[in-house]
């Protein structure tokens, strides 16, 4: 089933810049400040949508979640970046209504549930969300599910109904289910593609937040003002006068990966949660728990895992001493490509048989008994990241050119490799271990046996 949407039309009489949101933006108005140094315009039905409970209850859940363990300033919360991405929204809607096959193909009430969407975004997500689904585990809801409950609460259905005649379904629909037509998918290019609202903005403010000039240094502005339609008119593309900008943004992009998102200490908390997760899922009640804001999720965690094999795991993380795991050994697409392709995209229930395997082997061979909970690989989800390729506008020779093709940057950095450089299969142990283990010779050969006694398995998603 792919994404309906309404049709704009020049029966209505009225044009994308003639939305209140537009006009509302380039004149003195309400305003809220995000940093950094930026103002946000609000009309009175967007005041609204934010003031909404499910709204507000983003206030209270971290954008980066874990990785305020290693970057202590990381934590900035969904609402924050959601307001940008609806800032950014109305940046991109300005500058796409003067392209005519734009205005054409989208009208005023395909922008509007555009905003809508891009200020609800994020609305679905649960503390730690992204570690969790990145599980796979069976009967885990994704967060659209969540979203699609929250935006048919009467609070928010009756606010959309009421001030935007937009039917929840209509933004669900948007959000999550795949496009069929070129209106549609255009849409979704705003929302989700190589140079969407989402990704322009969290690079920024995650990067800002964490205290590294990675995702600062490419020119947003000229980036945004180069926006136009592709080649056979159903998604964005960028003109010639946008393509440094564009290198830049993928630049940016891999060192935020490289440097924050999978620094290997944020990878570290990352496993531990993962692993507290799966000892405790069958003591918890998921559908509590992921309605909670982040200090609530935290205040069920800990009592749970008391007494439980999780209790270290979810201590280290949460309680009053942060303690994590230390790397041991890492592997990638480079580095022992034989052992990476061995485990990265396994299940994690395999992930977990091996680490059980390995903790016996190392007891096995001497040095004291080892728990299978001190053990901990961290591999790779099966998904990967967004190619970035758009395709770039020539206007001088009427020419599209696909921007792997004409910036070795981007060919480098941004194809498919860009997830088998930057994410790593990791093993950590516990802090107590850590010394012995390294100290050991043999670490290659007990992997490989620890591998061979679990068997293998096919990569997720694989039959």
């Amino acid at each position: 089933m792919g994404a309906a949407f309404h049709s704009g039309s020049a029966s209505e009489g009225r044009a994308i810049r003639d939305l209140p949101e537009l006009v509302r933006a380039g004149a003195a108005s309400s305003l809220i400040r995000i940093p950094p140094e930026l103002d946000v315009p609000v009309t009175p039905r967007v005041r609204r949508l934010i003031d909404a409970a499910p709204f507000r209850r983003l206030s209270r859940i971290s954008q980066l979640g874990l990785v305020g363990l290693v970057y202590p300033a990381a934590n900035h919360s969904r609402f924050e970046h959601s307001l940008g991405v609806y800032r950014l929204a109305l940046l991109y809607l300005s500058q796409m209504s003067f392209d005519e096959r734009f205005a054409a193909a989208v009208g005023p009430r395909d922008a509007e549930l555009f905003l809508a969407a891009a200020l609800l975004h994020d609305l679905g997500h649960w503390p730690f969300c992204h570690p969790i689904e990145d599980m796979h585990l069976p009967g885990l809801p994704r967060h659209e599910q969540f979203a699609a409950a929250f935006l048919q609460q009467e609070e928010l259905a009756e606010l959309l109904q009421r001030d935007w005649k937009i039917d929840p379904e209509e933004l669900v629909a948007l959000l999550s289910l795949p496009a069929v037509d070129a209106r549609g998918k255009i849409l979704r290019s705003l929302l989700s593609g190589p140079i969407d609202v989402d990704k322009m903005d969290y690079l920024l403010r995650d990067s800002l937040h964490a205290g590294v000039p990675y995702g600062r240094h490419f020119d947003q502005q000229r980036l945004i003002g180069s926006l136009c339609l592709n080649e056979t008119g159903d998604g964005l593309a960028i003109t010639d006068k946008g393509r440094t900008a564009a290198e830049m943004m993928v630049f940016a992009r891999y060192v935020m990966f490289s440097e924050v998102y999978w620094h290997h200490a944020v990878r570290s908390a990352t496993a531990m949660l993962q692993r507290a997760f799966f000892l405790l899922r069958p003591r918890l009640d998921l559908e509590r728990l992921f309605s909670q804001v982040e200090q609530e999720f935290i205040a069920e965690l800990l009592p749970a895992a008391e007494q439980t094999a999780a209790a270290e795991l979810v201590g280290g993380l949460f309680g009053p001493r942060r303690r994590l795991y230390k790397r041991l050994a890492q592997f990638s697409f480079i580095e022992q490509r034989d052992m990476y392709e061995r485990i990265a995209g396994r299940p994690f229930p395999w992930l977990v048989r091996l680490a059980g395997e390995f903790a016996a082997e190392a007891s096995r061979r001497g040095g004291g008994p080892i728990a299978a909970e001190e053990i901990l690989f961290d591999a790779p989800p099966v998904e990967r990241e967004v190619e970035f390729n758009v395709q770039v506008y020539f206007p001088k020779r009427n020419e599209y050119r696909w921007l792997e093709e004409i910036s070795p940057v981007t060919r480098t950095l941004a194809r498919e490799q860009f997830d088998d450089y930057v994410k790593r299969v990791r093993l950590f142990v516990h802090p107590r271990l850590a010394a012995t283990l390294s100290a050991r010779g043999d670490l290659d050969e007990l992997l490989l046996a620890a591998i061979d006694r679990c068997g293998d398995a096919a990569p997720v998603g694989q039959p």
